[in-house]
């Protein structure tokens, strides 16, 4: 790491006026912001002084076809300079949002049909449950208003949306707290002692329908579930969960959201993982990250046939909609995105490139730090612990996750750190010579994580 420069201060001393996402502002405020990351080109991003980093978070879960693609920077140039602007409100339309909604209904389950776009996965998953309220309510179902969500979800931060992500995410914050019931996570490192798999996912499904019987289907409009939880901590559920509760859903007139905000658009393999690999069609599916791999804030939530044919009633009116839905640039950027997608074949190289990059990660077990690494291809997750034999976790404040991450960091590798844990979600077009260097990498930065923390 070089010294930082005359431009790099002056840039940090710019930043002490920006508010930081999910940041510890009184810290910042008192030692502010170190890393100015000001260019990027495939996997790796680079400092104002031209250290050079790979982007193992690709930016944050989202830039999927790597940085610098010019021809998604030239899909966007050329459009601002056709139509700028205009809305989607009304009757009116233009052929970005148009010809989009069409190719990305093309690419979903059978049933999805029907697309509103915004400009997060936060708005995305805040649409789904305005529209889906408002779908019993045109049902005359009033009271079935509440949401089944589930620990260690993390489905944005929006009022509506924080109320159904893990309550860690919202301490001292307020948020629509009575609108959601929660379930026990579906980690299997965390499940209850003497448990198989198989039994921890009938621990799981009993609970579901002991509190749906508990809290009356007549009350619940939804389940939400991410297929792999994310920000959470890359929690893996038990095989056979999804296709079990959304058989649980079905038989309680409860819809299914599925959260691809994350899995998405070739991190999983697959450009949706709800039908492809998990073997379920939701009512609703949830995304935006990887539909413009970052290039520009856009988000789609997609609806049923059977949803949208109550919403869209002869006398009904949708009234929900943003100034940014459907922007001609973003929609855009997402056509740009597909395009490298379908053409070079992203999906492909994940499902080839995935479980090596699974398999050296897990190599990784056998240091006495790494408690557990879990995850699927390009979406992986390091838990570590004090002891292996009881779980036991390091202190909150001796911040082993943070460690790691700035071990790694000063290696030239960037992941990001969650409590006892980092994760990694690099951009899907690594080669299996950037898996290798990355396992190498955080091998050497667990390493000296453990060379610290013996001198404690």
């Amino acid at each position: 790491m070089t010294l930082l420069n005359d431009r790099t201060e002056e840039i940090l001393q710019q930043d002490g006026h920006l508010v930081h996402s999910f940041s510890d502002l009184h810290s910042l405020g008192q030692e502010g912001a170190r890393t100015v990351i000001s260019s990027a080109e495939g996997a790796y991003v680079y400092n104002e002084q031209g250290d050079k980093f790979l982007d193992g978070m690709a930016g944050l879960w989202c830039v999927n076809v790597g940085h610098g693609r010019n021809e998604i920077a030239d899909a966007v140039a050329e459009q601002l300079k056709t139509l700028d602007y205009f809305s989607t409100f009304y009757n009116l339309t233009h052929p970005a949002a148009a010809s989009l909604a069409q190719r990305l209904t093309d690419l979903t389950p059978a049933n999805l049909n029907n697309v509103y776009f915004g400009n997060s996965g936060s708005v995305a998953n805040d649409t789904a449950i305005r529209v889906l309220h408002y779908y019993q309510n045109r049902l005359g179902n009033h009271r079935k208003k509440k949401i089944l969500s589930r620990i260690g979800a993390y489905h944005g931060s929006t009022h509506l949306a924080i109320a159904m992500t893990t309550p860690v995410y919202r301490a001292g914050w307020e948020s629509a707290d009575e609108l959601v019931h929660f379930l026990s996570s579906p980690c299997a490192y965390h499940h209850p002692d003497n448990m198989s798999e198989s039994e921890f996912c009938d621990f799981l499904l009993d609970e579901m329908v002991r509190d749906i019987e508990k809290v009356g289907a007549e009350n619940i409009a939804g389940f939400i579930a991410e297929p792999i939880m994310g920000a959470g901590g890359v929690l893996v559920p038990p095989a056979g969960y999804h296709e079990r509760t959304a058989k649980v859903c079905k038989d309680y007139d409860i819809k299914l959201i599925s959260d691809e905000v994350v899995t998405a658009f070739g991190r999983l393999g697959a450009m949706f993982a709800s039908e492809s690999i998990f073997n379920i069609q939701p009512d609703i599916i949830c995304t935006a990250k990887g539909l413009s791999s970052g290039y520009q804030p856009i988000s789609a939530t997609f609806f049923s046939d059977e949803i949208m044919d109550v919403v869209a009633a002869e006398g009904n009116r949708f009234l929900h909609g943003m100034t940014y839905s459907g922007h001609p640039a973003c929609c855009a950027a997402a056509h740009a995105n597909l395009d490298i997608l379908e053409n070079e074949k992203i999906c492909q190289h994940v499902q080839s490139a995935g479980p090596h990059f699974e398999k050296q990660l897990r190599a990784l077990s056998d240091l006495d730090l790494v408690g557990d690494v879990r995850g699927s291809h390009f979406m992986m997750g390091l838990e570590f612990v004090k002891n292996k034999s009881t779980r036991e976790y390091y202190d909150e404040d001796v911040a082993v996750g943070m460690r790691v991450s700035q071990h790694a960091q000063q290696r030239g590798l960037i992941v990001r750190p969650l409590g006892a844990m980092i994760v990694l979600s690099p951009p899907l077009i690594l080669t299996i010579e950037q898996i290798d260097d990355i396992a190498l990498k955080l091998r050497e930065s667990i390493v000296a994580t453990m060379d610290d923390l013996a001198k404690l």
